[in-house]
């Protein structure tokens, strides 16, 4: 079996890169695909009713996939402080395994026909001292599934991702944008979608909704995404 992969990155920290990833994942598992979710750090736990810490990303990402997967091998590095990883790690006296970051997705390889990868924060959020999430598409050579806030400065953010990706030499399968906040007026977000299309040649493949994470608005109301067609070869790593 063959395991293709898509990483979702993002325009910063808090533009829905979980509820995106989470919503390829079910729409992928509704295809009929085999589909793992995989996210190499995170960071900022939260207190369980049972005193013990959980991260909400990686029970969100689990329970897309049906809770099929063990958590360690959703994110095998969690650390407790909501900041960049290698920040939190250090607080716990800790440090960011750079060999995990890439190698933790061998596990995944001829497991699942889908892999859908998420980073941290945008794409030079650092995930280590040594890497950033460019570094780790890279090192994956996955395409790259972008998610922007949509709403004022959506355009700016939004093109200043695609040139780093481009810069990089990676591939963009496309843009989604999230309605994060309720919109005040409408008729001042309903352009960005062709604006930024128009501005950077990269697909705008939907936008989701505030209070939404169902589903995606697309221009064709019955238009349905092949996320596996999407996405490239998955490469085993370390």
């Amino acid at each position: 079996m063959e395991t293709r992969g898509l990483l979702v990155t993002g325009t910063d920290t808090g533009v829905g890169k979980t509820c995106v990833a989470s919503l390829v994942a079910r729409e992928s598992r509704k295809q009929g695909l085999n589909v793992g979710v995989y996210k190499p750090a995170c960071s900022g736990a939260e207190q369980g009713a049972d005193g013990e810490p959980f991260w909400a990303d990686v029970e969100e990402l689990s329970q897309a996939t049906g809770g099929a997967h063990p958590h360690d091998r959703i994110c095998p590095q969690c650390f407790r402080a909501p900041v960049a990883p290698p920040v939190a790690a250090r607080l716990e006296g800790r440090e960011v395994d750079n060999a995990l970051l890439t190698g933790g997705v061998r596990w995944w390889q001829e497991r699942v026909e889908l892999l859908i990868v998420e980073g941290v924060g945008g794409l030079l959020c650092p995930l280590s001292d040594a890497k950033t999430v460019a570094d780790l598409a890279e090192e994956l050579q996955l395409p790259l599934l972008i998610v922007a806030r949509l709403g004022l400065g959506s355009i700016n953010h939004t093109l200043l991702t695609v040139e780093v990706a481009q810069s990089r030499r990676l591939s963009i399968a496309g843009i989604v944008l999230n309605e994060v906040n309720q919109p005040d007026n409408l008729a001042d977000e309903r352009d960005d979608p062709a604006e930024i299309s128009k501005l950077c040649g990269v697909p705008i493949l939907g936008v989701m909704q505030h209070n939404h994470p169902d589903r995606l608005l697309r221009e064709a109301a019955t238009a349905r995404i092949n996320w596996f067609d999407l996405a490239a070869p998955l490469v085993a790593k370390g």
